[in-house]
């Protein structure tokens, strides 16, 4: 990585108040006042003219328009966020908070989307950083200069991409503090412009707009099933990956499987939906398991628990229980078939009108009969349901919704969600999972260090639903059959 001259960026709302300076310890002593006369010229203009709108700006409009509806009078204020420091002078890789994109379709640092009152409803202007400014240095001297880290679009090129009126973001801050009227800000991802508006806002309020923004997801449009679908189909290709590799993985570790995962996914999307989770042994009842530093072993089941996030920041999040060596044994089938099974009942609970809690149920039950009559707790299973006893082996709910965030729309009201009823273009999760740790007395020794979780993505239709990742089998023997055709 090179040694920048400096890594010091103006703050968003805020002029520079002294000349960007040299690194502490950088090689250069200063900048002589020819070289800084000589970067000002001589440089082609590389403005962009005929730009095309992204693909879901009509979208995009339509989202912004029912929020101007639901908050007549109120300036709204919806910041992207900024970059976080990772370690010294390097950053995590940004990704803009999901109201922010989910509004613009911008996905670049310290933008602002603010939708002033007007008599009509709302005057919409996007805030962003400007073209680096090459008559300062800016462009390369700052670590955050174009020469460092890429070209942005100017204003006038943002204007025509997303669709909104572009003005600097610098100027945003001060313009605020100036403002008057009801103001809301989604909070926690711009310090900067809510310091801005300290004055002006209230936690309440500005909660009211952060449910808003999380229930206007709750229902996919055309656009967003589409990109859903993208995410499963190149999860698909990924897990078809790990399969083809896991003799690899065998001679490394669990880090192998992750890291082939996430060539799909940054060769077919924008990243990882979340951290991958590569379970291979007992590693699979620990449901977070994220270290993926164990070992791969033959004989021994892998919970894959992975998905692609597309360019559009919608993910897929997909779980199959594989056994490592293409062939489940006895036990093994018998757990993964109780979890097949389940999720089966859980996925045909899935229909519009029906309870968001029913497909839950369903699973649950299947697997507490199938712990009743393992003779792991005692029944009857009306019992075990309503003391949650089955909790021991199952642990987690059965699903969530999906979409820009793995666990969307989670900051819905409960009666709109958990308590809500399913309609046509919800997303959804059924995964079930039955988990025996291996420290666990309660159960037969052949048990304990197996877990198993079968996670499929399901779209909510007009005739009921459908199986977003159905190009993953399902059923052990259909697992193995499709295991074996990868390695031939």
């Amino acid at each position: 990585m090179a040694d920048e001259l400096n890594p010091v960026t103006p703050e968003t709302g805020s002029e520079p108040e002294e000349p960007i300076k040299q690194r502490k310890n950088g090689l250069y002593p200063g900048v002589s006042d020819e070289l800084a006369e000589s970067m000002k010229s001589g440089w082609a203009d590389t403005e962009l003219t005929g730009l095309e709108p992204i693909a879901q700006a009509g979208q995009t409009a339509a989202r912004r328009a029912a929020l101007s509806a639901r908050f007549p009078g109120e300036r709204l204020v919806i910041p992207a966020g900024n970059l976080k420091t990772r370690s010294n002078d390097t950053e995590y890789p940004f990704r803009a908070s999901v109201e922010y994109a989910y509004l613009t379709g911008n996905q670049t640092e310290d933008g602002v989307l603010v939708l002033e009152p007007t008599p009509e409803g709302h005057k919409e202007t996007i805030y962003l950083l400007p073209r680096s400014d090459r008559e300062n240095g800016e462009f390369w001297l700052s670590g955050q200069g174009e020469l460092w880290v890429g070209r942005r679009h100017s204003l006038a090129e943002a204007e025509q991409v997303y669709g909104i009126p572009a003005s600097d973001v610098r100027e945003l801050a001060a313009a605020l503090t100036e403002a008057t009227g009801p103001v809301r800000v989604v909070r926690g991802f711009d310090a900067g412009i809510e310091a801005a508006l300290t004055d002006k806002v209230t936690a309440e309020r500005d909660e009211e707009l952060r449910v808003f923004l999380s229930e206007a997801r709750l229902v996919k449009d055309e656009f967003e099933i589409g990109e859903l679908q993208k995410a499963v189909d190149s999860t698909v290709r990924g897990f078809e990956d790990v399969v083809k590799v896991l003799d690899k993985a065998e001679a490394t570790s669990e880090r192998y499987i992750e890291g082939t995962f996430f060539l799909r996914a940054r060769v077919e999307g924008n990243d990882v939906g979340y951290g991958s989770i590569c379970a291979a042994g007992p590693h699979a009842c620990t449901l977070h398991w994220v270290r993926n530093d164990g070992a791969v072993r033959p004989g021994e089941l892998l919970l894959l628990d992975a998905g692609v996030e597309t360019h559009t920041y919608y993910t897929a999040d997909v779980t199959r229980t594989l056994p490592i060596n293409g062939t489940y044994t006895t036990i093994q089938k018998k757990i993964y078939d109780a979890v097949y099974d389940a999720q089966e009942a859980g996925i045909a609970a899935v229909v519009p009108g029906g309870k968001y809690r029913d497909f839950h149920d369903a699973a649950q039950r299947v697997l507490a009969e199938r712990i009743v009559e393992w003779g792991l707790v005692e029944g009857p299973v009306e019992r075990v349901l309503e003391l949650g006893l089955q909790r021991r082996w199952t642990l987690h709910g059965t699903g969530h919704m999906l979409g820009m965030d793995v666990h969307d729309c989670a900051a819905a009201r409960v009666e709109s969600y958990v308590d809500g009823t399913l309609e046509p273009g919800m997303v959804l999760t059924v995964e079930p999972g039955l988990y025996f740790q291996a420290d666990d007395l309660t159960v037969p020794v052949e048990y304990r260090g197996i877990g198993v979780r079968i996670e499929d993505d399901i779209l909510v239709t007009e005739e009921g639903n459908r199986n977003l990742s159905a190009g993953l089998p399902r059923r052990s023997d259909e697992v193995e059959a499709w295991m074996a055709s990868l390695k031939s």
